[in-house]
């Protein structure tokens, strides 16, 4: 007897996501006016919706995140000789290119014209054609039930709890494949607790001050930092839904929780507005217009995720005015005025960190033979023209260093101001170092989350702040 053909669903079962949840989050991103349209398409029902929007968008279908578990085990049927059928709610055009991509599907079963595959119009069609019991179903979800009950057997991707009792009830269970794991290290990615660490700039206008002995100072500052550190979180949160498809064509970002299918899309939109909210909440306990910044700075950030990181230099200089933008938010929560040679200081080094991310963005395409940056307005032939402009600006904030120590302002703060000179060739050499690890591929996407782990980089930091200390101390002989 002949084994009866498996049909395997697509949305949450072959892929880690949901080609309807893609193609809305690609037309918002790519035409966002487009978006005021989708309300009307629905209005015609959900298969008129899926139509509309595959022909407007199609996500990449070489890049989804296949169940590569699933994926590896439908081959072994399909070199058993027996037949598959991908039969899924989601648009026929966009089902059809998924199944000529993976080249292992007798035919294709979808969503076409007004009419939606989904449940009970699938159990249907699927009883039509092949007739009660005579096909495998391999599902994901609840919506997949009066699916099994006409199915011989269940075959259960990525089961909730309580799923796999109820398919039981249906018909009997073939295999079960376990969602993948969702650990602590997952929600760390997905809210990128390591960038939490650029925070810590919040404290540099209380250390530039001296104003390190009170303790109400440094409260303000710790809740500044928890409310930074949330808040920004929601918006990285947006910037990867937005990003989806550049990310799966880097060789590290395509592992991030969103573009990996790790983390819903629907748990992802819930986060964003709980993690926004909670954070200015707890702006709200910090002294001045800290809110007021913290706003500007999310405002800011939301529109370099839509569309300034597409546009060439203005990207890096809008990523180091929200770099600096950090320390005038931490001067406001710690009541400090801000110093001329701070702000031109931190414009100038943030400038040079942030080409040292486009420049190892760049590098990483050429290494996959491409000629475009994935999602920026940079060619891979633009990568010595970014390191240039680089290191002169890194040059340029050594340069402010160096006229600062010579400023009335170091005779004020520093017993010994000739000491401090010190920190002019410690700075000179970790752009360099900085740089030199760029141009040697050893670089972090975030060169201020590589300085922080980067020995180093750490050894050229102490080095700074020991002789910062020394120009503190009245020596004897000076």
């Amino acid at each position: 007897m002949a084994t009866p053909p498996l049909v395997v669903d697509l949305d949450g079962t072959l892929i880690h996501t949901d080609l309807l949840h893609e193609s809305l989050l690609k037309i918002f991103a790519k035409h966002p006016l487009k978006m005021l349209q989708v309300p009307f398409w629905l209005l015609r029902g959900k298969g008129a919706l899926k139509r509309r929007l595959a022909v407007a968008v199609s996500p990449d279908v070489g890049l989804l995140p296949y169940n590569n578990a699933l994926l590896h085990w439908l081959r072994q049927q399909r070199s058993q000789g027996r037949e598959l059928i991908l039969c899924t709610a989601s648009d026929l055009k966009l089902a059809t290119a998924v199944a000529e991509h993976l080249g292992i599907f007798d035919h294709v079963m979808a969503s076409e014209g007004d009419s939606n595959l989904k449940g009970e119009a699938k159990a249907r069609a699927l009883n039509q054609r092949f007739g009660h019991g005579n096909f495998d179903y391999v599902g994901d979800s609840s919506a997949d039930l009066s699916v099994w009950r006409q199915a011989r057997r269940a075959i259960i991707v990525n089961p909730k709890a309580g799923l796999v009792k109820r398919v039981k009830d249906s018909c009997e269970v073939e295999k079960v494949f376990q969602p993948p794991s969702r650990g602590v290290v997952v929600w760390r990615r997905l809210l990128r607790l390591q960038l939490w660490l650029k925070n810590l700039l919040l404290f540099v206008p209380m250390l530039a001050a001296h104003q390190l002995t009170s303790l109400d100072t440094w409260l303000q500052l710790f809740l500044a930092f928890l409310s930074f550190g949330v808040s920004a979180s929601s918006i990285y949160i947006v910037n990867d839904l937005l990003d989806l498809e550049s990310d799966r064509q880097h060789p590290r970002k395509r592992y991030r929780p969103l573009a990996a299918g790790l983390v819903s899309f629907k748990l992802a939109l819930l986060l964003v507005p709980l993690l926004l909210v909670g954070g200015l909440l707890l702006g709200t306990l910090v002294n001045g217009p800290f809110n007021q910044w913290l706003l500007l700075y999310l405002l800011i950030t939301c529109l370099y995720s839509l569309g300034i990181k597409r546009l060439v230099l203005i990207d890096c200089l809008t990523l180091a005015f929200l770099h600096t933008l950090r320390i005038v938010t931490g001067a406001a929560a710690a009541e400090i005025a801000l110093s001329f040679w701070l702000l031109a200081f931190s414009v100038f080094i943030f400038l040079s960190l942030a080409f040292i991310k486009r420049y190892t963005e760049l590098k990483v395409q050429q290494t996959n033979n491409k000629t475009k940056a994935a999602g920026r307005g940079y060619y891979t032939a633009d990568a010595p023209m970014v390191q240039m402009l680089g290191i002169t600006s890194g040059f340029a904030a050594v340069l402010v260093l160096a006229l600062y120590l010579n400023s009335e302002a170091v005779v004020r703060l520093y017993r010994n101001p000739y000491a401090v000179w010190g920190a002019v060739p410690v700075l000179l050499f970790w752009v360099n170092w900085m740089w030199l690890q760029a141009h040697r591929d050893n670089m972090h996407d975030d060169p201020l989350v590589f300085a922080v782990k980067d020995k180093v980089s750490l050894l050229a930091g102490g080095a700074f702040a020991i002789v910062m200390i020394l120009g503190t101390v009245d020596w004897p002989w000076s």
